[in-house]
């Protein structure tokens, strides 16, 4: 693990996935499988960001399970330790110091409007939770302390890597040039896998209806119901158009991992019907996951490789991170320590 990861040639790249769930089929095609593709090309820190998961209350032993869990399926999915950075957020304390100056430069009505605040604000009320109010100066403090030029990030993402660009730019307007003010990186295919239930919404984990997600560590048999029952409607034509959005959702699903564009797949289906179609969805799901779901296995059964993977992976971040955080110190005017 020994090769230059700050190469100056490369522009970086940071992202990273909370600890709070089960990962699912969308997770792995709109942001893990698209890492692996990023990986030769950035430099890349990819974190599990714990501290953002605790803006809801984890149980303890589950967040532990779940860090670990994540960094393998990391790692299982093709993310290189030797030629990435892979770290724990809370291992690197910068991450939080970092967030405090920041929160002092970011204003009430920004965080406001945020989508999943105003969203969890009106079911909630004021039993909400500060720390939801006030993550996405964490989620700025993460990108901005890397130098980071791109910010992989689904559609429903953009709100705050925008607030992350505000607010880096007003940093450096108030008191020098600081940071790089980061782009997004959206990936043409599998950017947003949609629900199996409800096509015209994200498939996410926090679905009541189990059968509108495909989580990563889902067994064979799982995952051909839940595409057995994916709803699709009664045309019985193969189209990719958004006024068939079920099965537009399969046909990216089988683009995103063939790497096929839909439109060459809707040629290899005309005069096929829809079993035909999830069928093949369900047989590439399964070659696809299946030795993700063992090397998962394989890596949590051996906590010393893991350990030296984030312990590793949390002193190159550090170096990166508080050369960063010492910069915003001074021009803060804090004396340095």
């Amino acid at each position: 693990m020994s090769e230059n990861l700050n190469n100056e040639n490369k522009k970086v790249i940071f992202s990273g996935i909370q600890p709070s769930g089960d990962l699912t089929l969308g997770n792995y095609l709109g942001a893990l499988k698209n890492w692996v593709k990023l990986q030769d090309d950035y430099t890349c820190y990819f974190c599990v960001v714990d501290m953002h998961a605790i803006t809801v209350r984890q149980t303890p032993a589950d967040l532990r399970r779940r860090t670990l869990e994540l960094l393998s399926i990391y790692i299982a999915s093709g993310i290189s330790p030797e030629k990435n950075t892979l770290f724990i957020q809370s291992h690197v304390p910068a991450h939080a110091e970092c967030c405090w100056l920041l929160t002092c430069n970011t204003y009430m009505g920004e965080l406001s409007r945020m989508t999943q605040y105003k969203d969890k604000s009106k079911k909630y009320g004021d039993s909400i939770g500060v720390g939801l109010f006030n993550y996405p100066s964490l989620m700025a403090a993460d990108i901005l302390l890397y130098n980071t030029d791109l910010v992989p990030v689904g559609k429903d993402q953009t709100q705050h890597l925008e607030l992350t660009r505000d607010i880096a730019t007003r940093f450096n307007s108030s008191y020098s040039p600081t940071f790089k003010i980061p782009e997004g990186y959206i990936p043409k295919i599998g950017a947003k896998i949609m629900s199996l239930q409800e096509p015209l919404k994200k498939m996410s984990k926090s679905s009541d209806n189990p059968n509108s997600y495909i989580l990563i560590m889902d067994p064979p048999a799982v995952i051909k119901k839940k595409i057995s029952r994916a709803v699709t409607d009664s045309l019985g034509l193969i189209n990719y158009t958004d006024d068939q959005p079920g099965v537009k959702n399969l046909l990216n699903i089988l683009s995103a991992i063939k790497g096929t564009p839909p439109e060459e797949l809707v040629l290899y289906y005309a005069g096929k019907g829809y079993s035909d179609l999830k069928a093949d969805a369900a047989d590439s799901i399964i070659s696809e996951l299946s030795p993700i779901q063992d090397k998962v296995q394989e890596l949590l059964k051996d906590k010393s490789y893991l350990e030296s993977i984030y312990r590793e992976g949390a002193v190159k971040a550090s170096h990166v991170a508080n050369n960063t955080l010492r910069k915003m110190q001074k021009k803060i005017g804090m004396i340095p320590r």
